[in-house]
C-alpha cells in the first residue's frame, strides 16, 4: 500500500488513479518515479507503462500496477492508441494521463477524442485539452522558433538550411562557434543528424559535419551562447484550461549530462518573477494548457531570456520544484482535472535535486572546464534525490543494477561521441 503524506494540507481524488505514459526504451527514468511517488504517498493508485517487469518505476512500492509494453517511439500512431485504450480497459476507471516524453505528449494531443470519450469502455483518460497541433509544434526546433519569432519571445538567432547549397552559404557568412541541434523531437523515427546538441567551431567544421546530413539536412544550426555570458535557467508550471498558471516554479540549472547540453543533473529553486512573467505571457499568447518544461539561456550580453527548448509535458527534473503547500506540477494536474482546488503558495527557495548517477561524472566534466554558476546558492535548504529515497528503497538499487555496466558504458559513448563531434568541428 502507498503511504499517504497525512501532513498533505489538501485531499486529492483518490478515486482516479494516475497513468505514467511512455514511449521508447529508456528504462532509467527518474522524472516516472518522482511522479509516481509524489501520487503515490498521497494514497492516489498509481500506474505506468514500462519496458519490462523489472525497471525502476516497475519497482516502486507506490505503484499499484505495471503494464509492461516494450516499444521504439516509431510504431504508428494508431497502435499506440489503441493499446493506451487497452491499458485503460485493464485499469477499469478514468485515469489522469502523465506523459514523459515528446511522443507520448503529443500523440495525446493529436488523439484527444479517442482517448477521452465514452466510448473507450472505461470513461475515457483524464488530460488538459489543447490545440492539436500545438504540442508537436512545440517539440520542434523549428516550429519553436517560428512562435517565438511570431510573439515576440527571445530566442538564439537560427537557420534551417533545405539543402547542401544553403549549409555552404550559411558556412560562408556565419559568426563562429554555431550550435547545430536535430530540427525535429522525434529523431527516434529516423537516424538524427547530431546526436545531441553539437557546437561546432569552424566553417571547415561544419561542412564536414555535412557531408552526412543528406539532400535535406534535418537540423537547426544556431547562435552559440558563450556559457562564460550566460545562465541556465528552467521554468516548470502547470497551466489551467484557462492558462492560468496553478503552479510556477523558476530555478538555475548547475549541471547536466552530457556537459552543458544534456539531461539536469544538479539544479537549484532561485525565485525569478520576471522569468515567471515572460513565461507566463508566452502560454497566454499560445493558449497551451497542461505541464510545461522551459530551458532558457539567460544572454548577460544583451539581457535577455533566449528560450531553447520548450517540453509540453512534465520535466525529468519536476521534483526540484514544490510549493509551500507541497504542491509540484503533477499534484496541481490532477488536482485540477478532478475538480479539486490547487493550493498556492511560495516555492522552496534554494531547494536542491541531484540525479545521483549522472551528477558525478557532470561534476568531474564540470570541474575540468572550470565553469561556475552563476546564481547557485552556496547552500541548499534542503536536497531532494532522484532516486534514493527512505520510503521507497527499491527503484534505486533496481537502477544500479540497470545502469552499472550498461550505464557507465553509455556515460563514456555519450562523451566520446561529443568529444569527436567537438574535435571534428575545430
Amino acid at each position: 500500500m502507498a503511504r499517504i503524506a497525512a501532513s498533505a494540507p489538501f485531499t486529492p481524488d483518490r478515486n482516479v488513479p494516475g497513468l505514467i505514459v511512455k514511449f521508447g526504451d529508456y528504462p532509467l527514468h527518474h522524472g516516472g518515479v518522482g511522479a509516481i511517488r509524489s501520487l503515490g504517498r498521497l494514497g492516489v493508485p498509481m500506474y505506468a507503462i514500462t519496458e519490462d517487469r523489472y525497471t525502476p518505476a516497475a519497482a516502486s512500492r507506490h505503484l499499484t500496477g505495471a503494464f509492461p509494453w516494450p516499444t521504439t517511439g516509431t510504431e504508428e500512431p494508431e497502435r499506440l492508441v489503441e493499446g493506451l485504450l487497452r491499458v485503460g480497459r485493464r485499469i477499469g476507471r478514468p485515469a489522469v494521463l502523465i506523459p514523459t516524453d515528446e511522443e507520448a505528449a503529443v500523440l495525446i494531443a493529436e488523439h484527444q477524442d479517442e482517448l477521452s470519450g465514452e466510448r473507450t469502455g472505461f470513461g475515457g483518460f483524464l488530460f488538459p485539452r489543447v490545440e492539436a497541433e500545438l504540442p508537436r509544434r512545440l517539440a520542434s526546433k523549428q516550429g519553436l522558433h517560428g512562435l517565438c519569432v511570431e510573439h515576440g519571445i527571445a530566442s538564439p538567432d537560427a537557420t534551417f538550411p533545405e539543402s547542401p547549397s544553403d549549409v555552404a552559404e550559411f558556412a560562408s557568412r556565419a559568426r563562429f562557434p554555431v550550435v547545430a541541434k536535430n530540427r525535429e523531437a522525434f529523431t527516434r523515427r529516423k537516424s538524427p543528424a547530431v546526436h545531441g546538441t553539437t557546437r561546432i567551431e569552424t566553417p571547415g567544421g561544419l561542412l564536414a559535419l555535412a557531408r552526412d546530413w543528406g539532400e535535406r539536412p534535418g537540423v537547426i544550426l544556431q547562435e552559440y551562447l558563450p556559457r562564460e555570458e550566460a545562465e541556465d535557467w528552467i521554468v516548470h508550471a502547470y497551466f489551467d484550461a484557462n492558462c492560468v498558471p496553478r503552479a510556477m516554479f523558476t530555478g538555475v540549472k548547475v549541471r547536466s549530462w552530457p556537459p552543458h547540453a544534456g539531461m539536469t543533473s544538479n539544479a537549484y529553486v532561485v525565485d525569478n518573477p520576471e522569468l515567471a512573467d515572460l513565461a507566463t505571457r508566452f502560454i497566454k499568447q499560445i493558449g497551451f494548457t497542461g505541464i510545461i518544461d522551459l530551458d532558457l539561456r539567460f544572454d548577460r550580453r544583451d539581457g535577455q531570456y533566449k528560450l531553447l527548448d520548450f517540453n509540453p509535458r512534465m520535466g525529468a527534473q519536476f521534483r526540484l520544484f514544490e510549493n509551500e503547500s507541497e504542491i509540484d506540477v503533477v499534484r496541481a494536474m490532477h488536482l485540477d482535472l478532478t475538480g479539486r482546488v490547487v493550493p498556492e503558495g511560495d516555492q522552496r527557495a534554494g531547494h536542491r535535486y541531484v540525479v545521483e548517477n549522472i551528477d558525478l561524472p557532470a561534476l568531474l566534466a564540470y570541474r575540468r572546464s572550470g565553469y561556475t554558476t552563476p546564481h547557485a546558492p552556496a547552500r541548499a535548504s534542503g536536497t531532494e534525490l532522484a532516486w534514493l529515497a527512505a520510503d521507497d528503497m527499491k527503484p534505486f538499487f533496481t537502477m544500479l543494477a540497470r545502469f552499472v555496466r550498461p550505464g557507465v558504458k553509455h556515460l563514456y559513448q555519450l562523451w566520446r561521441t561529443r568529444r569527436r563531434g567537438s574535435t571534428a568541428a575545430m
